[in-house]
C-alpha cells in the first residue's frame, strides 16, 4: 500500500532508542521511499536528514509525526504547503489543534501508530 509513496518521518534522530529513529530504520529496511526531517539536519543510517519539507527532493505523499505536540502546528503547515495527502500522528505526537488543522487543509489525518496499523511492527 505504501510501496510507491514518498513517506516523510518528522522527528528522526541518531538516538536509536527514539521512535523517530526506529520508524525510519524499519521503513528503510522495508525498501520504502522514506525521508527524515529534523530541524538540525545531519545524517542518520547513511541518509540525509532534511531541515524541513521544502528541502526534500520529492513531493511527499505521507507524513508521520514523531515530534512534540508543540511542534505539530508548524509541521502540519509544512505538510499543507508541500501537498501531503495523508498525515499520521503517532502516540505522544498528537494534539486536537494539529489534527483539526490537517483536516481543514484536506489531509487524511490519523491519530494512531502507523507501524502497527500497517503491519510493519
Amino acid at each position: 500500500m505504501y510501496e510507491n509513496k514518498n513517506i516523510v518521518v518528522f522527528g528522526v534522530s541518531g538516538d536509536a532508542s527514539k521512535y523517530g529513529h526506529k520508524i525510519f530504520k524499519t521503513l528503510l529496511a522495508k525498501g520504502l521511499h522514506v525521508f527524515g526531517v529534523n530541524p538540525k539536519g545531519g545524517e542518520v543510517l547513511g541518509q540525509t536528514l532534511f531541515v524541513n519539507l521544502a528541502s526534500l527532493p520529492v513531493r511527499p505523499d505521507v507524513a508521520i509525526m514523531v515530534i512534540p505536540p508543540a511542534a505539530l502546528p508548524q509541521a502540519v503547515s509544512q505538510c499543507e504547503q508541500a501537498g501531503v495527502k495523508e498525515i499520521w500522528f503517532q502516540p505522544g505526537a498528537q494534539s486536537a489543534q494539529a489534527y483539526d488543522q490537517a483536516v481543514r487543509a484536506g489531509m487524511e489525518a490519523v491519530e494512531s501508530c502507523f507501524m502497527a496499523d500497517n503491519g510493519f511492527w
